[in-house]
């Protein structure tokens, strides 16, 4: 039988002599946090998948620059046209996979002494996160690169529009790192450090400085220059490493209570101590 998971209680124990997929058949069976795993390893898979096709496959990132004219325009397109096309399939099928993540995140404010607000404001904002972070920009250049012997004028609005609307449309990412900080700031169950809040803070601050780029084709402020795109990518990627890192702590530290999240080391020594398995 397998065992509910209850606030406080120390998790049941994988059985020792169990092969890899008879632990993995296990987790998935009694395992109380397998929700959560699930949630957190789509989390990794999307975002090494993310990385994949748009600096890889369709060499999109770093951004081409917005100074080219029509006939550059289409020259790029040319050159990038089976990417695009082959990588941007692949991120229509797994755009689905932001769900569960933005669902563990939201799920962490649940677990936080604030008001259950945050997390469904959090939801709401990034449940249309990916249209301006990933799918217009997707569909966009897909219908470019569909019809590479288009006017080259066209072509050119088709670059603009995926790129300005790649770059230039954060607020749903601002308002979403702000929420996050708040909720933060204001928490009493240690579910998080305090220093991520300013780390959100900064993220928050990277959305504000793109907003130029709509009105630059060079420059530090032009969608692929220094602070648009190079400033705002490393304080990103920094940010993104940073809430995975402490995603997976939180599932470790979780114990399904109302109070303040054990420590890590605490907990872990209790599970020793007091083991609980299953027949």
């Amino acid at each position: 039988m397998s065992i509910e998971a209850q606030p406080g209680a120390a998790p049941p124990s994988v059985p020792v002599t169990a092969s890899l997929v008879g632990r993995f058949v296990w987790h998935c069976r009694h395992n109380p946090k397998r929700e959560l795993w699930f949630a957190w390893w789509t989390m990794v898979a999307f975002y090494n998948v993310f990385a994949a096709v748009f600096f890889v496959m369709t060499r999109t990132q770093p951004p081409p620059s917005p100074a080219r004219d029509a006939v550059g325009v289409a020259a790029w397109f040319n050159g990038t046209r089976n990417g695009v096309l082959v990588g941007f399939a692949i991120m229509f099928a797994l755009t689905g996979m932001t769900a569960p993540c933005n669902a563990l995140i939201a799920y962490s404010m649940t677990r936080m002494s604030v008001s259950r607000a945050f997390a469904y404001s959090y939801l709401v904002l990034y449940s249309l996160s990916a249209v301006p972070g990933m799918l217009l920009l997707c569909i966009v250049l897909t219908v470019g690169a569909m019809r590479p012997d288009r006017d080259p004028a066209l072509l050119a609005g088709l670059y603009d529009t995926a790129f300005l609307t790649f770059v230039a449309t954060m607020g749903v990412f601002l308002i979403g790192s702000l929420v996050w900080m708040l909720a933060i700031l204001l928490d009493r169950n240690r579910v998080f450090p305090k220093w991520f809040a300013y780390l959100n803070l900064c993220n928050a601050l990277t959305e504000v400085v793109v907003a130029p780029a709509c009105l630059f084709h060079r420059g530090v402020f032009a969608w692929n220059g220094l602070i648009a795109w190079w400033i705002n990518m490393v304080v990103f990627g920094i940010y993104t490493g940073a809430f995975i890192h402490l995603l997976r702590t939180l599932i470790r530290r979780e114990d399904f209570g109302s109070g303040p999240l054990p420590d890590l080391v605490a907990q872990e020594k209790s599970a020793t101590t007091n083991p609980v398995r299953t027949s």
